[in-house]
């Protein structure tokens, strides 16, 4: 789409909100009265989990090793994005990529260029973008405003959700007509000239619920500095002079996000609009700084569930579609590698010049059926189709390749989109059966068992099955024992990519799987505190990785070229001192190897450390200091660099939590004392060699009032 048409969308739904809000605001007087029923509408329940079956249950009893982030926590804890939340969940932590900055979810040690290993989900969709195989390079940020809660599966999950929940699940849940009750606007300023506002609302038109969000936000983002690039090895090999380095990084974006609700008895309909404009090259595209190049993405969501899970005395049916269009252009080229570069081949005097841009529409079917007529049964059937298109490409750039993948200039831009594409479009379908048994063995034992065979049109068939053993040993102790296997379907680039000789796609390849066995405690320690240990220990297989061509000089191709191992151990807490007081926090350990080596896989921290505490007082004030810590990431066998430095950083949040009708204010500063922390480039560390800076300090501040 192009800019005028996303901004027609955004000023239809800028209109159409206040008049959504003037009509049912009467109606939205009528939830609940008293402030701690507003309370929990509003902040949800940490307690109970959807994402391990597909139905909720209690977090404790769940057949998985799961957490759950509610809006609560999100507003103690300052966050303004998705990823300052998913730092803080034990087993994960969030890494980046030099391109555009893009954040990486790593989950127990699996690392690698762009993540795909972790499935993304909101409201129960995939996000997941077809060329990468991953959320989205140009990303951007992810608002908290409207999450309502985010449920975390660590480990597999392929018998449920299919390709990419290999080494986790993330569902961020929007906020429905319940939660969002009544009308809220809010603004928020910080550093690197971010600003933010936004609007939400949910209620009745008539007997339709509603829920609607729109936000809009800019940033310069920050200028951490590089020391070195990718163009400061080739000026030195090649006696040049054209780095920009030492120079910053270019994080800068604009934004527009907006979420529409409607459910009408059985029926729920949703639609999504994301916007990222204006985005930075982070470090560079190809690690060299480019302070000019910008990307744009559009991400246009739909979908349409039906559900009664009282269809008949022993039936429960539900079937829902959805679609995402998503695009992802480059309005201003990207600068690869900055003026006066030099090859064998020739010189860029205007530099080394590249747009690869992609269209996506991805569609989805899926329908399940509940049966609880077997005494101490409840079985789960389902099956779906996917339908997953890359349907139009186009590439402009002013150079083409040599035999051996070295760049030769050309005089201009160039459209490469039918001569010569990085990729040309592709269909994939998917079709898909599952079934689940959930059997309550005895008053204390559950055994919970499920497979799912997914049938792709390009690549054949995998079967992916999980069990779970769940037992209340005490009033106060669950145990559970996991097995489950999880695949990862290769992304089109890795299958189908053809211009880049330096990195050739290969249709023959097989989906990366991972077999994970865990065991898991939770033990309600007293009423007010509660602990949770979790051990496992994973093997993945065919993992999907360049390697050199048979041919020196040729450049490398995709192939199942890899296997690793993993084990470690989580351990999470949460105490409830007082009314006032309120402690949480976890510990990750984590020891991964690379089986060809025998070494470590490398760039995962093998130590992370996450504590916050939540002090009330004044009757509506909070503050709430928090401690992240990351420790021991090694290198590669092949990267002969330093191991990553550790790091810690603390954030500080001072907030208050009034009722309706009234302000709210918070403040915060994230990386209070400055530390110098960095995310580990990947190997041999030729282009980034002092790895990716993070922020530096930062503030902000944020009002909002709700009616």
């Amino acid at each position: 789409m192009k800019s005028s048409r996303a901004s027609r969308i955004w000023l239809a739904v800028a209109m159409a909100l206040p008049a959504l809000i003037a009509q049912s605001h009467a109606h939205a007087q009528a939830g609940p009265n008293s402030e701690e029923d507003e309370l929990s509408m509003v902040y949800g329940d940490a307690d109970s989990v959807s994402i391990a079956t597909g139905s909720m249950q209690t977090l404790r009893r769940a057949p998985a090793v799961a957490s759950v982030v509610t809006a609560a926590d999100i507003a103690a804890m300052g966050a303004t994005d998705l990823d300052h939340v998913l730092e803080t969940v034990a087993g994960i932590h969030i890494s980046r990529s030099p391109n555009s900055y893009t954040p990486l979810y790593i989950i127990r040690g699996v690392f690698s260029q762009y993540g795909p290993q972790v499935l993304v989900l909101q409201n129960g969709v995939p996000v997941t973008t077809l060329y990468i195989g991953n959320k989205g390079n140009i990303w951007g940020s992810f608002p908290v405003e409207h999450i309502s809660r985010i449920e975390v599966i660590r480990g597999p999950g392929s018998a449920l959700y299919g390709s990419d929940a290999f080494a986790g699940v993330i569902n961020i849940i929007t906020k429905g007509p319940a939660e969002a009750a009544g009308t809220e606007m809010g603004a928020r300023l910080g550093s690197f000239q971010t600003r933010d506002a936004w609007m939400q609302h949910g209620g009745k038109l008539g007997p339709i619920e509603i829920a609607a969000y729109l936000r809009v936000g800019s940033t310069d983002g920050q200028r951490s500095i590089l020391a070195a690039d990718a163009q400061s090895r080739n000026d030195f090999l090649l006696g040049t002079k054209a780095s920009l380095a030492p120079g910053s990084v270019n994080t800068d974006s604009e934004s527009i996000d907006a979420n529409l609700e409607a459910g009408y008895g059985q029926w729920r309909a949703r639609f999504g609009y994301k916007l990222r404009d204006k985005l930075g090259s982070g470090a560079g595209i190809a690690s060299a700084l480019d302070p000019v190049g910008e990307g744009r993405s559009e991400r246009i969501t739909g979908s349409l569930a039906w559900a009664d899970p009282q269809f008949t005395r022993d039936w429960g049916l539900g079937a829902s579609v959805s679609t995402q269009f998503y695009s992802q252009e480059i309005p201003t080229p990207y600068i690869l590698l900055p003026a006066g570069t030099r090859f064998p081949t020739g010189l860029f005097p205007n530099g080394m010049i590249g747009a690869p841009e992609t269209w996506e529409r991805a569609t989805r079917l899926t329908g399940y059926a509940d049966y609880n007529g077997f005494a101490g049964h409840h079985v789960r059937l389902g099956a779906g189709h996917d339908e997953l298109n890359i349907y139009r490409t186009r590439e402009m750039r002013n150079f083409t390749y040599a035999a051996n993948g070295t760049p030769i200039p050309l005089p201009a831009l160039a459209d490469f989109s039918q001569s010569n594409p990085f990729i040309r479009p592709h269909l994939r379908r998917i079709d898909y059966v599952y079934a689940q048994d959930e059997w309550r063995m005895a008053a204390d034992w559950t055994l919970t068992a499920g497979v799912r065979h997914d049938r792709y049109s390009d690549f054949g068939g995998t079967t992916n099955p999980r069990m779970a053993l769940v037992w209340d040993a005490t009033f106060d102790l669950t145990a559970k024992l996991l097995y489950g296997r999880a695949f990862r379907a290769p992304s089109f680039n890795e299958a189908y990519s053809l211009a880049n000789p330096v990195a050739r796609g290969n249709a023959d390849l097989k989906p990366e799987t991972d077999r994970t066995l865990e065991a898991a405690f939770s033990w309600q320690a007293q009423a007010d505190a509660q602990l949770n240990l979790t051990l496992y220990r994973y093997e993945m297989s065919d993992i999907i990785r360049l390697v050199p061509n048979a041919v020196a000089g040729t450049g490398s191709t995709f192939a199942n070229q890899g296997d690793q191992t993993g084990h470690g151990m989580e351990l999470e807490g949460n105490w409830n001192l007082s009314r006032e007081l309120r402690l949480v926090g976890n510990y990750a350990w984590q020891r991964s190897v690379d089986k060809n080596t025998q070494k470590d896989a490398g760039y995962a921290p093998r130590h992370h450390l996450f504590g916050r505490a939540d002090w009330q007082f004044g009757g509506s004030y909070t503050v709430s200091p928090q401690l992240n810590w990351v420790a021991g990431r090694q290198r590669t066998a092949n990267d002969l660099r330093k191991p990553v430095a550790d790091y810690h950083t603390v954030d500080l949040t001072l907030s208050t939590r009034r009722g309706k009708n009234q302000w709210n204010f918070s403040a915060a500063v994230r990386n209070l004392f400055n530390a110098d922390a960095r995310e580990p480039t990947l190997a041999p560390g030729l282009s980034l060699p002092f790895d990716l800076p993070l922020a530096p300090r930062a503030f902000s501040l944020q009002a909002n009032y709700k009616l």
